[in-house]
């Protein structure tokens, strides 16, 4: 069971409750899936009996019993506990967490996280001003709302429905990649910073550790090639892995977020938390020493190559490009 599946797992439980008299709410269009935080337990948590709290007029522990008990009975639900204020942490059947989601990311590729909730709507109509900085905001707009299914009308006139604060000073002597980061990466009520410090190649810059990241992706892959590794999605419990399959598992939801809120800044903040997560662990990848190729260096190398998918995937909405080398 994928993220979504398991989120449609969730909301189909506070449907039947609903049905059944035993929670008076609206059935919300999401629910948010994550890996559990401190204190949680199993493979996801969702805080969906917090969010419905205050509308049922209950306890959020009440309503997470309510739920419970419906979820245990899901097909692919191992168990389910409450923890915390009301959280529900759900373990799946099988310990196909983390195979499952590197499955559905090497199977859609760097469509991964794209939907259709935005099918159906009116065009986007974005008028802007005669400024480098609302163009290229507005381009990257184009695909991220694409990627949800929507669509995006671009023009200039008045009245002006998105107005970036603009750039200080030109941002072209930056080249191509570290001037459209500059302009998209700070919020569009901050005024963005025109230096060669997106130039660097160093932690400082942020767009520098995304497309390192991806590069490093691509290295390890190279390098199992080389010790005829292959990888092979695989359930893995390591501490240090959790921030990195959060990253991926909230993916899709920063980009719905970006899409909505016309704000391409928060993919690429979500970026630079998954280029971190994953560098935090790509020393681990790869067999080091005399040690053997194992089943659970094949499972790394597959969330690595995982984590690089989703990685050129944002930077290409963003209209920025993912070197192999670097």
């Amino acid at each position: 069971m994928t993220p979504v599946e398991l989120s449609r797992t969730v909301l189909c439980a506070v449907r039947s409750a609903v049905e059944d008299g035993e929670l008076d709410v609206a059935v919300p269009a999401r629910a948010v899936v994550t890996p559990p935080g401190p204190g949680g337990s199993g493979h996801y948590a969702t805080n969906i009996a917090l969010q419905l709290a205050r509308e049922a007029g209950r306890p959020p522990l009440d309503v997470a019993e309510t739920l419970r008990s419906r979820l245990c009975r899901a097909d692919g639900v191992a168990d389910v506990v409450v923890s915390g204020p009301g959280f529900l942490n759900v373990r799946l059947a099988e310990d196909l967490a983390t195979s499952a989601l590197v499955r559905r990311i090497r199977a859609d590729g760097e469509r991964y996280g794209y939907s259709d909730e935005l099918a159906g709507e009116e065009p986007v109509a974005l008028r802007i001003p005669y400024d480098i900085r609302a163009e290229v905001v507005a381009d990257a707009l184009v695909r991220i709302v694409g990627s949800q299914g929507g669509r995006v009308e671009v023009e200039h006139g008045e009245p002006v429905t998105l107005r970036p604060v603009p750039a200080g000073e030109d941002p072209t002597p930056l080249g191509g990649d570290a001037s459209r980061w500059a302009l998209l990466y700070p919020a569009g009520h901050d005024r963005p910073r025109i230096t060669a410090d997106h130039l660097v190649q160093r932690e400082s810059n942020p767009l520098f550790r995304v497309r390192y990241a991806y590069a490093r992706t691509c290295a390890l892959v190279r390098g199992a090639a080389r010790l005829h590794l292959t990888p092979e999605p695989g359930d893995t419990a390591e501490t240090g892995s959790q921030p990195l399959l959060r990253a991926l598992v909230e993916y899709p939801h920063a980009l719905g977020r970006a899409a909505h809120h016309r704000a391409p800044d928060r993919l690429a903040r979500h970026l630079v938390v998954t280029a971190d997560a994953f560098l935090a662990v790509q020393h681990t990848v790869l067999p080091l020493g005399d040690e053997k190729p194992s089943a659970a260096h094949r499972a790394r190398l597959a969330l690595a190559e995982a984590a690089g998918t989703v990685l050129a995937g944002g930077l290409s909405l963003l209209g920025i490009s993912a070197p192999a080398y670097l």
